[in-house]
């Protein structure tokens, strides 16, 4: 109910400015609003909302508020699932598991994806119930086939140290409210022609796939955090066919080339309502391209701290709307990739009307960013989901990227 009702606040606040908004757009040019000044205005009701909603907090005053909303608790092992009340950004209303029972994961093998047994990551994910997963101890999950997983779940490894690594991973396909917290995802590979079971009452033929760390395909209301991914076959994090209301967050990302694909195709329309929130992660050693690569929708980079890249680290096609803001890009020592951006599969004079733009970045060893677009108010608003803390606070506030090691009974 908090986060309905949380929503419902936030709707209401916003009804007239973009009331107000549309009426601008046919009024005269003297009545129309400074484009900047409703942007703020939306950041500012989004903050209402969210310090609405977390009355109470354990404030650690890093500047980072999904990390202030709980891992000062030392007993956050007791109130794992508070955990789902701190998401920012679009994807702030993917609860997971929390109104459902701890299910403890005892087992790390995958020897049947049709059948698994009792007490595996497996079994727990596929069931029809909300379930906040949790692990008994440190373990290697290496997976036969893709984790196809069902809705109202989260995955939850703090307290050990859990690698999902070496088989295909996880799968997020044509469900809802999921939440990856806390779990290493690696070297993970294709899988495919093969049965796999995604619910209790069905499973099916899967096609060869694509070896994707995370991949979400017609899923919603995801949250990924406190991860650390590296060298998977496809990409880290991958979104697409109609994904959308997701947050990536606070996690460390290494040695991978095609890091992050938001947006099927240039050609597949339904991508347009696509919105995601970028924020707090840690782009670092040994990465190449796509931080992300966008396509179609509504992208916000907000407060990530980019420190290697070899072609670019964001970049896109297809009209999308990037929002950077108050993020740190230190360019390579390689003359041809000092540019974060690349417009990609279109000439100069289509890209030129794409709505990309950079707010309060902070450039290093000659990083630039190539600004475009007409800077529209009402697509900067739908590329908004929070307010970015100065790009001089970016190394503190991801200082944790990644998997954290929390220890029980005290603060993580």
């Amino acid at each position: 109910m908090m986060k309905i009702t949380s929503f419902y606040n936030l709707f209401s606040a916003l009804l007239p400015l973009f009331c107000l908004l549309s009426t601008a757009v046919v009024s005269s040019s003297s009545s129309v609003p400074d484009p900047e000044l409703v942007v703020q205005e939306v950041h500012r009701k989004l903050n209402e909302s969210i310090a609405r909603r977390n009355l109470g907090f354990f404030s650690c005053r890093t500047g980072n508020p999904i990390d202030d909303c709980w891992r000062c608790d030392p007993e956050w092992e007791k109130n794992r699932q508070r955990l789902a009340d701190c998401a920012i950004g679009f994807g702030k209303n993917a609860i997971g598991g929390r109104d459902g029972k701890l299910y403890v994961v005892t087992d790390p093998s995958d020897s049947d994806p049709v059948n698994p047994k009792p007490g595996t990551l497996r079994y727990a994910v596929i069931q029809d119930e909300p379930l906040w997963i949790i692990f008994n101890r440190d373990m290697t999950i290496q997976l036969k086939e893709e984790l196809m997983m069902n809705s109202f779940k989260t995955i939850d490894g703090r307290g050990a140290s859990v690698h999902i690594a070496g088989g295909p991973c996880i799968t997020i396909q044509y469900v809802t409210n999921v939440i990856i917290h806390g779990v290493h995802i690696h070297d993970c590979k294709q899988g495919g022609n093969a049965m796999v079971r995604d619910s209790p009452r069905h499973y099916g033929w899967r096609t060869v796939s694509d070896g994707d760390g995370v991949s979400i395909f017609g899923g919603s209301h995801v949250w990924v955090d406190h991860c650390s991914l590296s060298n998977c076959n496809d990409g880290l994090i991958d979104a697409i066919r109609g994904s959308t209301a997701i947050t990536i967050s606070n996690n460390h990302m290494t040695h991978h080339n095609k890091v992050m694909l938001l947006g099927h195709s240039d050609t597949y329309a339904q991508d347009k309502n696509m919105q995601v929130t970028i924020a707090f992660n840690h782009f670092g050693e040994g990465l190449v391209q796509r931080m992300p690569r966008c396509r179609h929708g509504y992208f916000h980079v907000v407060n990530n701290d980019y420190t290697h890249w070899e072609m670019y680290a964001i970049g896109g096609s297809a009209a999308p709307t990037i929002n950077s803001q108050a993020n740190r890009f230190l360019a390579p020592n390689i003359a041809f990739s000092k540019e974060v951006t690349k417009h990609e599969d279109a000439p100069e004079n289509e890209w030129k009307n794409w709505n990309w733009r950079s707010e309060g970045d902070l450039f290093l060893n000659g990083a630039f960013f190539r600004a475009s677009g007409k800077d529209v108010s009402s697509s900067y608003s739908k590329a908004s989901s929070l307010s970015a803390q100065p790009s001089s606070r970016v190394g503190d506030i991801t200082t944790t990227a990644g998997a954290l090691n929390c220890k029980k009974g005290s603060s993580c």
